[in-house]
């Protein structure tokens, strides 16, 4: 039997701080990655039985 989940804790103080501007910031994803990405997304698709 599955134990129960947790409640999942608050932030508060700096922790919700960093918590937030980390959340915010964006970053660059290399071109290649993006490639491999769709690829693979294509590949499910095409054997997918929607």
């Amino acid at each position: 039997m599955a134990r129960p989940i947790k409640e999942t804790p608050i932030l508060t103080g700096k922790d919700a701080e960093r918590f937030v501007k980390r959340m915010n910031e964006t970053r660059a994803v290399p071109e290649n990655e993006i490639r491999r990405v769709r690829k693979n997304y294509e590949y499910i698709l095409s054997i997918s039985k929607f």
